[in-house]
């Protein structure tokens, strides 16, 4: 039995940055469990310790050697193997060679099969685990990746790493794997926090690691998170407020601290005037620090620090930090204040200095356009001319805040600081909220804007994008997206879906429009097409997303439903009927398809009763029955109902197909029949291509 032990590998380090701390972790955990597989070493549950300072990874129940490997391989038959007299040809001590064998070593023996084949067999003794892992650690302090960030040399030596390595602590059990890195050789030492417990503390061994680190003032980032998170849970009882923690500055602070104190701090009362987005973003984005919410959801003067030093000095630190907040809060209120004196048509003006696209013109001439585009959506919506004249005017203003002094040094509030000086401005409500949402949604999950104002300020700017890069042939690629227009096209079907129950085609020909106004040359005809299927393509994407069949998509896609809620709305219908009865389904389809080949629009649809047979007649009455509650049922949003006419079409078709030859010689009936099948598929134009359910 190998007996076998915890090990343990860490690398010390000057403070690395949250995010490669992150990606490092998940690379370690990986390269060493597949390099301990790789060297026949059993191991139990891997797992990962961090901290700003240390990098490290233990697995449980590590042998101290491989296992002893007993190989019989097969080689040759033996006719081959030896001549007449016994003696190994090539064959047999080209066989030896590769298995690290003589060919005198070489056993006969028979095989499965009753033939009599050659066998070499060799044992691998067992190699111990130190050299192994010294040679596998080596290996992967020397191979971890660091994208986005650049590697560090430091010393005499050539290494590089994400900051300078300090130390190295690695033991097999009480056992010190010896390797080193940059000049830096293992030990079983380990740091401890710099001002709590600073300097070399003894590891004894593996097991021993964590507990080494907690009396020496480190903690997990689990143990990290979870002291914060207490502490936070503590402000909010104490001061009857929320703390606002967003994901990725929380995992950031996290990783900024080994012995995490939470603390709570102020700033003036004055700085409550300047907007709460700026305030918010100047704490958490420069600084890390948490704002506070009361019971109304608005902004407190308090804020939260998360600190790494000595608790015993924590008033000198919250000092420290609200002196750092009030210059920073300072600088804010500065600048909100100076871009209050300045009018927004101003502000507008000044966009001619800004370009928007080389070929596409400047800032300027974008907000003209989608100020044109705003008043086509809200013509195409009918959202009356109060509705109309707010969007136009949010459309007019709505980039003029990119050249205030606010959103040029808080880059991410662009339309929010617009939405605050257009009412300061005394503009009406609905177009400071139009110019305020008109980015949103900025990425998946993001929040629709609020209002209808916003709505449509907002898919006039995403399809004037979309449209105006098109125009110019540079549409996104599989690698390449850099106007992201992917996710403004889906940003424009989730608006329309959720907010203006209307189709994108209009939209995009007004977006065109304005371009050619503009001057811009481009075959009108082959863009809009080209637009028109790429946004369509990510509606049928969120389709498909939310779990409707290909075929269903395709199906729905063919007709003309265009608005969002319509097409995804008909998609379910059909899905849901299909799934309830899919035999009557497939069988529809094959019908349709059979019809749809067959039939010539050149003939019209009007039909000679005269001449019909029964099977005729009953598809006759089943089709006009069906036409008249297609397009009642389709007026009222009535989606599955739509789809169960077309579906009552099932049976008389079919009857039709049986009885009845359509290419009959009698030109008279031939043409007449094919006049009742373009009737058939013509209750079905718009609406679905019925057809493709039934394509494999």
């Amino acid at each position: 039995m190998i007996a076998t032990h915890d090990l343990l590998f860490e690398i010390g380090v000057e403070e690395m940055p949250s995010a490669p701390l992150m990606n490092a972790e998940k690379q370690l955990l990986a390269l060493t469990a597949r390099g301990l597989d790789e060297a026949g070493l059993a191991h139990g549950a891997l797992r990962t310790v961090s901290s700003p300072r240390r990098l490290a990874v233990i697995a449980e129940g590590v042998a101290e050697e491989t296992e002893t490997v007993h190989e019989v391989l097969r080689g040759p038959a033996a006719s081959i193997a030896f001549d007449e007299s016994g003696a190994p040809t090539r064959a047999a001590e080209g066989f030896a060679r590769k298995n690290g064998v003589s060919a005198d070593e070489l056993v006969r023996r028979a095989g499965d099969d009753g033939r009599e084949y050659v066998f070499a067999e060799r044992s691998i003794e067992p190699k111990p685990a130190a050299p192994l892992l010294t040679e596998l650690f080596e290996r992967i302090i020397a191979s971890l990746e660091w994208p986005n960030y650049r590697s560090q040399r430091w010393g005499s030596t050539h290494e590089s790493f994400v900051r300078p390595v300090r130390w190295i602590c690695c033991l097999l059990g009480e056992t010190v794997i010896d390797l080193s890195f940059a000049g830096v050789a293992s030990s079983n030492t380990t740091r401890g926090h710099r001002v709590l417990s600073p300097g070399e503390h003894t590891v004894s061994e593996a097991s021993a690691y964590e507990r080494v680190l907690e009396q020496a003032h480190v903690l997990g980032a689990p143990a990290r998170a979870q002291r914060i998170r207490e502490g936070i849970a503590r402000v909010e009882a104490e001061l009857g407020v929320r703390v606002d923690t967003p994901k990725r500055v929380f995992d950031e602070v996290v990783n900024l601290c080994e012995w995490p104190d939470v603390l709570t701090g102020t700033f003036d009362e004055e700085f409550l005037e300047v907007p709460s987005e700026i305030i918010c973003e100047s704490m958490l984005t420069n600084q890390r620090y948490f704002p506070t919410y009361d019971a109304e959801g608005k902004l407190t003067r308090a804020f939260v620090v998360v600190s790494n030093a000595d608790p015993a000095v924590a008033a000198t630190v919250i000092d420290g930090n609200e002196r750092v907040v009030r210059a920073r809060l300072s600088d804010a209120k500065f600048f909100y204040e100076e871009d209050l004196k300045v009018p927004l048509d101003v502000f507008r003006e000044r966009l001619s200095r800004v370009g928007f696209q080389q070929k596409l013109g400047t800032v300027l001439q974008k907000s003209e356009r989608i100020e044109d585009v705003a008043l086509a959506i809200a013509r195409e919506a009918r959202l009356g001319a109060q509705v109309a004249a707010a969007a136009a005017r949010a459309a007019h203003l709505a980039k003029a805040d990119l050249v205030s002094s606010a959103v040029v040094e808080f880059t991410s509030q662009q339309g929010v600081m617009g939405g605050y000086y257009a009412l300061a401005a005394g503009e009406g409500a609905d177009v400071a909220e139009g110019i305020r949402d008109h980015y949103r949604p900025r990425f998946a999950g993001d929040d629709l804007p609020e209002g209808i104002c916003g709505c449509v300020v907002a898919v006039a700017d995403k399809v004037d994008t979309i449209a105006g890069m098109f125009a110019i042939g540079e549409p996104p690629t599989g690698s390449k997206d850099p106007f992201a227009l992917r996710r403004a096209a889906i940003g424009v079907v989730n608006i329309l879906r959720e907010r203006l129950p209307i189709g994108f085609e209009a939209i995009v020909a007004a977006a065109l429009d304005a371009y050619a106004q503009q001057g811009i040359a481009f075959d009108r005809d082959e863009v809009l097409a080209a637009v028109n299927a790429f946004i369509l393509g990510r509606m049928q994407q969120i389709a498909r997303d939310e779990g409707l069949a290909a075929d269903t998509v395709a199906a729905v896609s063919a007709g003309s439903v265009s608005a969002p809620a319509d097409f995804i709305a008909l998609a379910h219908a059909l899905e849901d009927a299909r799934a309830n009865d899919p035999a009557a389904f497939e069988n529809l389809a094959v019908a349709y398809a059979r019809a749809a080949h067959l039939a010539d629009v050149s003939l019209g649809t009007e039909v000679d009763e005269a001449s019909l047979g029964d099977a005729e007649r009953a598809l006759l009455s089943a089709v006009d029955t069906a036409s008249t509650s297609v397009s009642a049922r389709f007026e009222e949003r009535d989606f599955s109902g739509v789809i169960a006419a077309l579906a009552a079409l099932r049976a008389p078709i079919d009857g039709f197909f049986d009885e009845v030859m359509v290419m009959d010689e009698n030109r008279s009936l031939r043409e007449n029949r094919l006049r009742l099948l373009n009737r058939f598929t013509s209750v079905f134009a718009g609406i679905a291509d019925i057809g493709e359910l039934g394509r494999k």
